[in-house]
């Protein structure tokens, strides 16, 4: 059967292409662009109206020639051929084989937009999952099935605390498989380099998915490779019993990619340029983490975005944090003092935490340690600022445990470099924090948590490895 080709193109602008008389082509089909000289080029339908329908060209544009282009229909809808032995692959942002190795034998082709999960399926999010990072395991816990995304800015190391979780993730005294799906948007070729890299030295592509979307690659790639990614983790997850981890790097430049589409297309902006329907977009990416009813698997979810002039109030952070379950903040002053992985305790939060630590989960004191940790720094901090006006000799001797507290807390407890701690290890290096107060002090601890661990779990250098 011949396919049908469509060849009044009307007008390019930018990526897109305005194909005249093509109202049967259904939204989000892949088409084949021929420019008339043999080369091809892939596309996708993003708008069908009566009078236009609006192509997404995958490649650039330039060399297109209006009267000798033609379109014809590839798949009904964007998809992404999957297979188990996706893991340990690494892909670019349209899901084709980058690392030398031929093309995976694919079980099936599913679609890359997914299927909405009924919420009526979903199952509460209750699993503690170990990042080997401290500071997140014991004040912000991630819970499989949670969307907890990083929020960072511009210069500061989150590409290597991604990398570091990807690394060291894992799902305690479970026999199903753990696998990571890691998408990168927007990167240059030294990040690249630097994450292909990281994931074969340490060992960890043996039981990861890649999706790198370098920044000259076509804009609409990046709106592709988050759902690229999230496509493998379902399959993963939903027909192959994984619990799947997918961290997404940097959220902030898939949505530039959003914005600049959306220019071409001459769209009303809204806050600060980007589309109206980001919100949405945002939605329907984050909201593809969860637990599933009857299903062994779970996927979970660390999108990463770089707040632009470390602004919180921006709309890419605004928003991701009104769709996410919490979030984790990068501090900036943290990292200028050395300090790895700077995460700043004190504005970020797991909303779901509760539900994946204590007893058969992590350890029966976690949540009553991680509030006396919180409590102890807080109480630090602001004595740091009252030491700052009036200097230190007003203080008592209480107040000068709580200042040590808070820079021990720092650089020992958050600081931990690119070693990997178990969460007994950051629990007992919690309680040896705490070893420096007498039990009066310790007011959001019960008495017999106290009594167990209270100057009992060793000296703190010794723990630390000092």
């Amino acid at each position: 059967m011949l396919k049908k080709e469509y060849n009044a193109v009307t007008y390019i602008s930018g990526p897109l292409l305005f194909l005249e008389g093509a109202a049967d082509l259904a939204y989000g089909a892949i088409v084949n662009i021929d420019d008339g000289t043999g080369r091809i080029r892939g596309g996708q339908v993003i708008e069908v109206s009566d009078q236009y329908t609006v192509l997404q060209v995958f490649e650039e544009t330039s060399g297109l020639n209006l009267e000798r282009t033609t379109v014809s229909l590839v798949e009904d809808v964007a998809r992404l051929g999957v297979s188990k032995e996706m893991v340990g692959r690494i892909f670019n942002g349209a899901g084709r084989p980058i690392d030398g190795l031929p093309p995976v034998v694919a079980d099936k082709r599913l679609p890359i937009n997914g299927t909405p999960i009924n919420p009526v399926a979903r199952e509460k999010p209750e699993e503690f999952i170990q990042t080997g990072i401290s500071a997140i395991d014991v004040n912000m816990t991630l819970v499989r099935g949670q969307k907890l995304p990083i929020f960072s800015a511009s210069g500061l190391p989150h590409n290597e605390l991604a990398a570091q979780i990807a690394r060291q993730a894992k799902v305690l005294g479970e026999a199903e498989g753990f696998a990571v799906v890691f998408a990168a948007m927007g990167i240059t070729q030294r990040e690249v380099s630097y994450f292909m890299q990281e994931f074969e030295r340490t060992g960890a592509l043996s039981r990861s998915v890649l999706f790198l979307n370098k920044a000259d690659d076509p804009t609409v790639e990046r709106l592709l490779t988050p759902r690229m990614a999230l496509t493998a983790a379902e399959y993963l997850a939903f027909e192959h019993d994984y619990h799947v981890l997918v961290i997404l790097t940097d959220m902030t430049n898939y949505c530039e990619a959003l914005r600049e589409i959306g220019g071409a297309r001459e769209e009303i902006p809204g806050r600060r340029g980007y589309p109206g329907y980001m919100y949405t977009d945002l939605a329907s990416i984050y909201e593809r983490a969860g637990v599933v009813h009857g299903k062994k698997g779970s996927v979970t979810q660390i999108p990463i975005l770089s707040m632009p002039g470390d602004d919180i109030t921006h709309p890419i952070p605004d928003l991701t944090g009104y769709i996410t379950e919490g979030q984790i903040f990068i501090s900036r002053e943290l990292a200028q003092q050395g300090i790895f992985p700077p995460i700043n305790v004190q504005p970020s939060l797991s909303r779901l935490m509760n539900n994946g630590i204590g007893k058969g989960k992590t350890r029966a004191d976690h949540k009553e340690l991680a509030d006396q940790l919180f409590s102890a720094y807080a109480r630090g901090v602001n004595l740091r600022r009252l030491v700052a006006i009036t200097g230190e000799d007003a203080l008592t001797e209480m107040d000068k445990k709580y200042l040590r507290f808070a820079e021990n807390f720092e650089k020992k407890f958050i600081n931990q470099g690119q070693k990997e701690r178990s969460i007994e290890e950051s629990l007992n290096i919690g309680w040896a924090l705490l070893a420096d107060f007498p039990p009066s002090e310790l007011k959001r601890i019960r008495r017999e948590y106290i009594e167990q661990y209270h100057q009992k779990t060793g000296k703190l250098e010794e723990l630390v490895g000092a």
